[in-house]
C-alpha cells in the first residue's frame, strides 16, 4: 500500500513538473520556437506530461537497484545514473514508437540531432536525463518518505491528488478524440503529422482570424471545424 501511494504521488508531482519544464524549455531555450512563443507541451490539454511522471516513478524504482559490484562511490553513483537514463530512454522511444505506428503522430521531433533514432531518442536529451536522474536521486529521493508520511497525514491533500486524477481521465477521453480525427487525416493523405508543429500552425492560424488564444487549450480553432481545419492548414504547407 505505501508503495502504491508513493508511485501515485510521484506520478502527480512528476506529471506537473514536467509539463513546467518543458514550458520554460519551449519558451525560451528551443530553437524550434524561434517567435519565443508560449506553447502547450505534450499530448494532452492539460499542465501534465505523463512520461515524466512514469519517468520519476521509475527513478524512484531504481534507486534501489544494488551497484555496490562498483567500488568508487562516484562510478557507483554514475552507472546508476546512466541506467536510469538509458531505461527512460527505452520508455521515450516505445511511446514515441506506440504514437507513430498506432496513431500517425509525431509527438516530439529529434530529427535535426545528431545521432537520433527515428527523430524519437538522441544522445543530447538521454545526457539530460543523466543529469534529471542525478538531480532527482540527491535533491528529491532522501525525501520520498518524509513527503509520504506528510501526505498519508493530510487528508485535504489526498482529495486534490483524486481530483488530478479525475480531470486526467477526462483529459485523456478529450484527446484522444482529437487525435483519431487527427490519425484520419494522417493515414487519408498518407503522411506522418508532427503534433508540436501542428500545434503552432493552428496557433498561426487563430492569430491571422484574430481569434482568441487559447494557451492550454492549443487545437482550439474557434467556430470552425476541427477536422477540416485540420485539413486546410496541413494542406497549405
Amino acid at each position: 500500500m505505501d508503495l502504491f501511494l508513493v508511485l501515485t504521488f510521484l506520478f502527480f508531482c512528476g506529471s506537473l513538473i514536467g509539463w513546467g519544464i518543458e514550458v520554460i524549455w519551449r519558451r525560451f531555450f528551443s530553437k524550434a520556437n524561434p517567435e519565443r512563443k508560449w506553447i502547450n507541451p505534450g499530448f494532452l490539454t492539460g499542465p501534465y506530461l505523463p512520461l515524466y511522471g512514469l519517468s520519476l516513478c521509475v527513478l524512484f524504482l531504481l534507486s534501489f537497484i544494488d551497484v555496490s559490484f562498483v567500488h568508487e562511490i562516484w562510478l557507483r553513483q554514475l552507472v546508476l545514473f546512466v541506467l536510469m537514463a538509458l531505461c527512460i530512454t527505452v520508455m521515450e522511444y516505445i511511446a514515441g514508437l506506440i504514437f507513430i505506428k498506432g496513431m500517425k503522430i509525431k509527438l516530439w521531433d529529434y530529427s535535426n540531432c545528431w545521432g537520433n533514432v527515428k527523430g524519437i531518442i538522441c544522445p543530447q536529451y538521454s545526457f539530460y536525463w543523466i543529469l534529471l536522474s542525478a538531480l532527482y536521486y540527491f535533491l528529491v529521493h532522501p525525501q520520498i518518505l518524509e513527503w509520504l508520511y506528510w501526505f498519508t497525514k493530510h487528508l485535504a491533500f489526498c482529495l486534490v491528488i483524486g481530483f488530478f486524477y479525475g480531470v486526467f481521465a477526462m483529459d485523456a477521453c478529450y484527446t484522444f478524440k482529437l487525435s483519431a480525427k487527427i490519425r484520419e487525416f494522417a493515414r487519408e493523405q498518407q503522411i506522418e503529422v508532427r503534433y508540436e508543429n501542428l500545434k503552432m500552425l493552428i496557433q498561426k492560424k487563430n492569430e491571422e482570424l484574430k481569434e482568441k488564444r487559447h494557451f492550454l487549450f492549443s487545437f482550439h480553432t474557434g467556430k470552425r471545424n476541427f477536422a477540416e481545419s485540420i485539413r486546410e492548414i496541413i494542406k497549405k504547407r
